[in-house]
């Protein structure tokens, strides 16, 4: 028996499974790595870890040092739980727009949370422009009391994910894998498994999929930063380059609609079991894509982010899914009938 240490040893080493249907549909291997299975919920349990690993080494944080982020939800929820695995308080500034699953989730850790209104990037207003200048007055009171995560910015999130989840990635199938695509929000997961599968077989195709109303698509194929649409997915997508993202090893990107993502997670949950969040959908779709554009025999990786039940309001409600012009397969519709979405 070998039991792990600490809330850090237990994430990462998530398994790969077969999406039947999308593999089926396609005549590729299409394969999901389980990180709704790391311990806080979520890949950015990965994000949280490697960005504190980082700020402890280099003496950033230290006894009674608060960590403070900006973020639409997953990667705050793992940062309060590893700081308070390891002795630290976490403060959170949220756009209120997130599900209400997520920012009840957050404050069962224990962090700290400031919702404010949803606001573009280059708005002062923006959520993470108002930690940035929280964690500044901390110091400014009390210097070396605060450390910003900076998620977006800070290359230690690409970092972890080059040595940790892309490694992953290519051993557990020898390296006999073609493809792989996911979404992108700050960019650290997309970029750092590319750049570690390419560098371990540069014949690896990488794609993004991108949200409707993300800039990224339309920035990889055609070199300008235009957004079109809307989405209704949370924590992917954006309208600017980060540092993460910068000179990620892309080949393909695609635009992928509401209507085409959110009905793959229906059908992976009523015949596969899965329970998914909205950017797994919109990876899932990149990956089917990603598949006929290779042809058959092709086996391609994505990234199964987090679980449905932090959507659940969102996703899985069918009066909110028809405000938002989604269709509603009618097991959902039995499931949940017209009472506000809760359950008869």
């Amino acid at each position: 028996m070998n039991p792990y240490p600490d809330f850090s040893a237990a994430i990462g080493h998530t398994p790969l499974i077969r999406l039947r249907t999308a593999s089926d549909a396609t005549g590729c291997e299409i394969l999901g790595k389980a990180e709704f299975l790391n311990p806080g919920g979520s890949i950015k349990d990965r994000t949280a870890l490697g960005l504190l690993d980082d700020a402890e080494k280099r003496g950033l944080v230290h006894a009674g040092t608060t960590l403070v982020e900006g973020t639409a939800g997953n990667t705050g929820i793992g940062l309060a739980l590893v700081g308070t695995s390891r002795g630290y308080r976490t403060i959170i500034v949220m756009p209120e727009t997130q599900s209400a699953e997520k920012i009840d989730a957050l404050r069962l850790t224990g962090a700290g949370v400031r919702l404010v209104p949803a606001a573009k990037y280059a708005d002062p207003a923006n959520y993470v422009h108002q930690a940035a200048r929280l964690c500044d007055e901390m110091n400014a009171t009390a210097p070396g009391s605060a450390w910003f995560a900076n998620q977006f910015e800070n290359l230690a999130n690409r970092a972890i994910h080059e040595q940790t989840t892309g490694p992953e990635i290519f051993d557990q199938l020898d390296g006999a894998l073609d493809g792989f695509v996911c979404a992108a929000g700050t960019g650290g997961s997309l970029a750092g498994i590319a750049r570690a599968l390419k560098a371990r077989k540069p014949s690896i195709r990488v794609a993004l999929a991108d949200p409707a109303g993300s800039a990224l698509a339309h920035f990889i194929n055609t070199g300008e930063l235009k957004a079109e649409g809307n989405s209704i997915t949370e924590g992917i997508g954006t309208s600017r380059i980060t540092e993460n993202f910068k000179d990620a090893p892309i080949d393909l990107a695609w635009s992928i609609a509401d209507t085409e993502s959110v009905p793959l997670l229906h059908d992976l949950l009523i015949h596969e079991g899965l329970c998914l969040g909205g950017s797994t959908g919109v990876n899932i779709a990149g990956a089917i894509r990603l598949a006929r554009a290779l042809g058959p025999g092709h086996t391609i990786v994505t990234l199964l982010c987090d679980a449905g039940m932090r959507y659940q309001a969102k996703l899985y409600n069918p009066e909110f899914l028809r405000s938002k012009q989604i269709p509603v397969p009618a097991w959902l519709d039995r499931a949940f009938p017209a009472n506000g979405g809760k359950p008869a």
